[in-house]
C-alpha cells in the first residue's frame, strides 16, 4: 500500500528563482581558448540548475542529512552488513593531505611508506585468515568473490581439469554467490540445509563429482550459526578434488578466534567495512582483501605488492605468468585499507578478539530477548548459540494479527530506529536478521527490543496502523512494485509526469 509522505519538503529545483546568487567562485587564471573541446561536447544551451543565496543551498543539504540514518545516529542492526562504529581516528588519517595528494602512477621510489602500510595490512590479513598471501586490488566484496572464483577456477585449468565447472553452495548463502559464480562462467548447484540451519551433510555428499570446482561457504553462516561440520565438510570437497571458498561477509564473529584456513579453506575475501571499522553504504567506495594459500598464489591478480628484504624495498610485481589479470584499476580503494590498517593497528590482536566475543555476545543477548515477544520465533536449531547475528521469524505475528515483518519494520522506523533486514535469508519466513555488533550496549538493546514490542502491542490493537508505517519519515510506505517496473531516476522526468497528473510515489 502506497502513502504520502507526512510532509513534503520541496526539492532544490523548486526552491530556486532567476536571479538569485550563492557564492561568486574566483576568476580562472586560464584562458578557456587554451580549452580544446570538441565542437559536438560543447553545449548549447546552458545546464538547467537552481538559483539559490548560500544559505538556501546550506539549509537544504543539511535538511537532506537529517534524512539520513546513520551508525553515528542511532541502532543500526543491519544483519549480514555488519553496521559497526567506524572510529574517527581512522578517518583523520585517511584524510591526510601527506596521503590524499599521492598519484598512484608517481615513482616507486617516492611511494615506499604507503606501500609498507599496504604490505603490512595485508600480512596482519593474512595472518589473521590462516592463509599466506594477500591482495587488495578487488574494490568490494562482490568483487572479492569473482576473484576468489576465478583464482579457483585458473587452478583447475592449469592442471588440466577444465570440466569443474560447478560451484557448490548452501541454500542460506549470500545473494551474491551465485552472482560471483556464473559471472565466472561456472553453474551453482545448491545444497540444502537441515532444519538446524546447518549445511545437510549427505546433501554435500552427493552433490561432489569430477566436475567440482568448489565449496563456497562462510561460516558461521546466514543464520549466525557456526558450521561445526566444516572439518568434515573440507574432506568431502578435497576428496573429490575441490576447493574451499570462504565469503567473509561473517568474519566479525570469528576475528582472532579461529582461522579459516584451520578449517580448511583454500582462499577468502574479507569485507573491509564488515570486520575492520572502515563505513559501510552510502554509495561506495568499498573495499575487499583476498587472501589465498600456495596452490592460488601464482594466479592472484597483478600486480601484487611485493617486499624484497635485502634491498628493503617495496614493489609492484607484474612478473606473474599465471596471473588472472588486473582486476581493478590500479592499486585498490588505498583510503579504505588505510582505515582498515589503523583500525587493527590500534585494537591489536587482543582487541580485535574482544571485538569478536562482545559482537557474539550481543547478538545473542538481543535475539534472544526478541525471540520472546509474541509474533517472534527463531530460525534454526532452537538451542544452539548464535554468533555475530540471529534470524527470527515473524510467522505467529502474520498468522495471528495480519502484521508482516516488513509491517514491524516499518513501525520501528516511525520511532527513529533502524530496521534488521527482513526477508532474508531465503530459508527463513518473514525474516528478521539481526546483528547490532559489538558497538551496542546492553542499555541500547533493551530501548530498541522495548520500542519494537511497544510498537507489535499497537499492530495487535490496529493493524492498519501498521500496514500504513513509518508515518513521521521524508518518505512514507513506498509502492515497491511500482518503483522497480518504473524507475524514476531524473528530477525532470518526475516533474513531467506529476504535472500530466500520473500516479507517481
Amino acid at each position: 500500500m502506497y502513502r504520502q509522505a507526512k510532509y513534503d519538503e520541496p526539492l532544490i529545483f523548486e526552491l530556486g528563482k532567476k536571479g538569485r546568487k550563492a557564492h561568486i567562485p574566483p576568476r580562472c587564471d586560464f584562458s578557456r581558448d587554451k580549452i580544446k573541446i570538441p565542437e559536438n561536447m560543447i553545449r548549447t544551451t546552458p545546464p538547467e540548475l537552481p538559483e539559490l543565496h548560500e544559505g538556501e543551498v546550506m539549509r537544504h543539504y543539511v535538511r537532506l542529512s537529517h534524512m539520513n540514518y546513520c551508525i553515528d545516529v542511532n541502532t543500526y542492526p543491519l544483519g549480514s552488513c555488519t553496521m559497526k562504529y567506524n572510529p574517527k581516528i581512522n578517518e583523520t588519517l585517511a584524510r591526510s593531505e601527506k596521503l590524499m595528494y599521492m598519484h598512484p602512477n608517481q615513482p616507486v621510489e617516492t611511494a615506499q611508506g604507503i606501500l609498507e602500510i599496504i604490505y603490512e595490512l595485508q600480512v596482519a590479513l593474512a595472518n589473521l585468515a590462516g592463509l599466506k598471501y594477500t591482495t587488495l586490488q578487488t574494490p568490494a566484496g562482490a568483487s572479492g568473490e569473482y576473484c576468489g572464483l576465478a583464482l579457483i577456477k585458473a587452478y583447475h585449468e592449469d592442471n588440466g581439469d577444465t570440466q569443474r565447472d560447478e560451484i557448490i553452495a548452501p541454500d542460506s548463502s549470500h545473494g551474491t554467490n551465485p552472482a560471483s559464480t556464473v559471472m565466472n562462467g561456472m553453474k551453482l548447484i545448491e545444497i540444502k540445509s537441515r532444519e538446524d540451519g546447518r549445511v545437510d551433510m549427505d546433501a554435500l555428499k552427493a552433490a561432489v563429482s569430477d566436475k567440482t570446482a568448489g565449496l563456497m561457504l562462510t561460516n558461521p553462516n546466514t543464520l549466525g550459526i557456526f558450521e561445526d561440520d566444516i572439518i568434515e565438510m573440507s574432506k568431502i570437497v578435497k576428496e573429490a578434488g575441490g576447493l574451499l571458498y570462504y565469503d567473509g561477509a561473517n568474519f566479525n564473529a570469528i576475528v582472532g578466534k579461529v582461522r579459516p584456513g584451520d578449517m580448511g579453506y583454500d582462499v577468502l575475501h574479507f569485507n573491509l567495512h564488515k570486520t575492520f571499522g572502515t563505513p559501510h553504504g552510502g554509495g561506495g567506495p568499498g573495499s575487499a582483501a583476498v587472501c589465498c594459500n600456495d596452490l592460488l598464489e601464482p594466479y592472484l591478480p597483478v600486480p601484487t605488492i611485493d617486499y624484497d628484504k635485502d634491498k628493503d624495498y617495496y614493489f609492484f610485481n607484474y612478473d606473474r605468468p599465471k596471473s588472472i589479470g588486473k582486476l581493478h584499476g590500479y592499486h585498490g580503494n588505498i583510503a579504505v585499507a588505510l582505515r582498515a590498517y589503523a583500525y587493527i593497528a590500534a585494537l591489536g590482536f587482543k582487541g580485535l578478539v574482544n571485538t569478536a566475543e562482545q559482537a557474539v555476545l550481543t547478538a545473542n543477548y538481543a535475539v534472544r530477548k526478541l525471540e520472546k515477544l509474541d509474533g517472534f520465533r527463531i530460525a534454526g536449531g532452537k538451542d544452539i548459540p548464535r554468533k555475530h547475528e540471529g534470524v527470527l521469524e515473524a510467522t505467529p505475528f502474520l498468522r495471528n494479527y495480519d502484521v508482516s515483518g516488513m509491517d514491524i519494520a516499518k513501525m520501528i522506523i516511525s520511532r527513529g530506529l533502524h530496521a534488521p533486514t527482513v526477508y532474508f535469508p531465503l530459508i527463513a519466513h518473514e525474516a528478521w536478521m539481526v546483528e547490532p555488533t559489538e558497538n551496542e550496549n546492553k542499555d541500547r538493546i533493551d530501548q530498541y527490543v522495548d520500542t519494537v514490542a511497544e510498537e507489535m502491542e499497537k499492530a495487535k490493537a490496529d493493524p492498519d496502523y501498521a500496514h500504513h508505517a513509518p508515518t513521521w519519515t521524508s518518505v512514507g510506505r513506498i509502492d515497491s512494485g511500482w518503483s522497480i517496473r518504473n524507475l524514476v531516476v531524473s528530477y525532470k522526468i518526475l516533474k513531467d509526469k506529476r504535472e500530466k497528473g500520473e500516479y507517481v510515489p
